[in-house]
């Protein structure tokens, strides 16, 4: 008997963008979308399209770049958002216009300060406008989780006689238990009378910990799609983890009567490449694309793997991508093998002079380690379009001395805006006195709100990758550097950050956003 197909609609570029600094650059947006398609993700919910123009090209671009997944936009229920998004995905190949607006008292008394009556009609009159312009439309009841059922019953079934085929049911504010959770999604199946014309959805935020079971537990009550992001990505405490739902719906088919399209095997790669691109590292204890996910310390452990595998590992690191990274290229390795292994992992260049400057580095790289793994390259592309875009701040050169017993000083040269600027400082460490010496000449006025540092691969001669988070203002960024020297990582982390600030976009993400 053939199991029902899990629609899995991933959300990491819009509601993963809104994670406090993990702002995406629309190059890197399609990146993470080329890797979502080659994962066979069902739909990419590729932004916002009327938060700001970078966002509207955003979702333009990913809408020419994906062929095989359905391309969503968000849009609030309003004329202005729908059309503007349907304006953003006009090059889809398959496109999606998804509408929200609060349902719960809390949000349509102090937010819309609306009647009951009015965010119905206004709902209605959203997915009708949404339905004349895309065939596929969604629509989501905000912070159903606090919603009343009765008026739930009521929008839904509106929703779905205007035209909406996806109904999404978000746990907006992560309030929601599985076994609560899954009787509102069983009783609105039961209780609205064209229910069966929509895909039901869950959208779980993880504010309690529980996105990921709420998220499943709504599958064995009937939903049929799952918005998840990338490493659980996401507002506040983040979303339902693709990676944790899609495993645990494979894994336990026992349980589940549904089945996903997804490649596991392009998981673990998808990871790294959000990791590297937002600067928010993978804790090692996460499961599925956490280091230590298939790592065994215990003796007992240790010996029950060796004697048969499935004594303590339930699932295949190699099923979702760990040890397939082989080494392939080398210093001795060609401008075409380092093209070509790029393709494969779904990165390609707009010029050769880009991908002249990317061969570049990763022969100083070579030079530095003889075995360049994957993720070094993931790492090492990131660098090279970072170092592509207009910068204000370029770091030119960099001295460090730092001995026992005596306080470390820092010389830099700095390339600001075409002039050359030297400073130097003494710091408590090696750091702290190169990003003190960056400010004596930048004086940005920015906290350091994070400072992170994660191997990206094993060995002593790794490349260290470096996550800064600086605020100024209420503006968040972060800033990511790396190299096989962690000082120069600093540095370049630092200044990326900078240069982010500097960089500033407006946008007009409204609160409510996260759905």
């Amino acid at each position: 008997m053939s199991k029902q197909p899990l629609i899995i609609f991933d959300t990491t570029l819009r509601d993963g963008e809104q994670s406090p600094g993990a702002s995406m650059t629309r190059d890197e947006k399609v990146r993470i979308a080329l890797m979502l398609e080659k994962m066979r993700v069902d739909v990419i919910e590729a932004g916002f399209a009327i938060a700001s123009k970078g966002d509207f090209l955003s979702v333009k671009a990913v809408a020419e770049a994906v062929r095989d997944s359905t391309v969503c936009s968000l849009s609030r229920a309003m004329e202005a958002d729908i059309r503007r998004a349907a304006e953003a995905l006009k090059p889809a190949a398959s496109g999606r216009i998804h509408t929200f607006i609060a349902t719960s008292p809390i949000h349509m008394k102090y937010k819309l300060q609306m009647q009951p009556d009015q965010v119905v009609e206004q709902a209605v009159q959203a997915v009708k406008l949404a339905r004349n312009l895309m065939d596929d439309v969604e629509f989501s009841c905000e912070d159903a989780g606090r919603s009343e059922m009765d008026f739930l019953c009521r929008i839904v079934e509106a929703a779905i006689d205007a035209g909406a085929r996806t109904i999404n049911i978000p746990d907006t504010v992560g309030y929601a238990i599985p076994e609560l959770y899954a009787e509102q999604i069983r009783q609105l199946i039961e209780r609205v009378p064209n229910s069966h014309k929509a895909v039901f959805s869950v959208h779980c935020h993880n504010d309690l910990g529980l996105a990921v079971a709420n998220s499943l537990a709504a599958v064995q009550a009937g939903a049929r799609q799952v918005e998840c992001t990338i490493n659980g990505l996401g507002e506040r405490a983040g979303n339902a983890a693709l990676e944790e739902i899609v495993m645990a719906v494979r894994t336990r088919p026992d349980v589940f009567d549904v089945e996903t399209r997804i490649e596991p095997i392009h998981i673990v790669p998808t990871s790294r490449l959000v990791s590297t691109v937002t600067g928010f590292p993978v804790q090692p204890n996460k499961a599925i694309v956490g280091k230590n996910a298939f790592a065994h310390e215990s003796g007992i452990h240790q010996d029950g793997v060796l004697k048969h595998r499935e004594t303590y590992e339930i699932m295949k690191a190699q099923d979702v991508g760990w040890h397939t990274n082989a080494i392939v290229l080398g210093k001795h390795s060609g401008r075409n093998a380092f093209r070509t292994r790029l393709q494969e992992l779904g990165i390609n260049f707009a010029t050769e002079q880009e991908l002249n400057s990317a061969f570049i580095l990763f022969k100083q790289l070579a030079d530095k380690k003889h075995e360049i793994y994957d993720e070094d390259l993931q790492a090492l592309v990131t660098d090279t379009r970072a170092a592509a875009a207009a910068e204000y701040v370029h770091l030119v050169a960099m001295e460090v001395q730092s001995k026992t017993g005596e306080t470390p000083l820092a010389q830099v040269v700095l390339n600001v805006e075409g002039t050359e600027q030297k400073a130097q400082s003494e710091g408590s460490g090696p750091v702290d006195a190169v990003y003190k010496a960056i400010e004596n000449i930048i004086n940005s006025g920015a906290v350091l709100e994070l400072y992170s540092v994660n191997a990206i691969t094993s060995g002593t001669d790794s490349q260290g990758e470096v996550t800064v988070r600086l605020e100024r203002g209420g503006r968040i960024v972060n800033g990511l550097g790396a190299d096989t020297d962690i000082v120069i990582a600093s540095a370049k982390a630092y200044i990326n950050a900078l240069n982010a600030l500097h960089n500033q976009v407006e946008r007009k993400h409204p609160q409510g956003a996260g759905v």
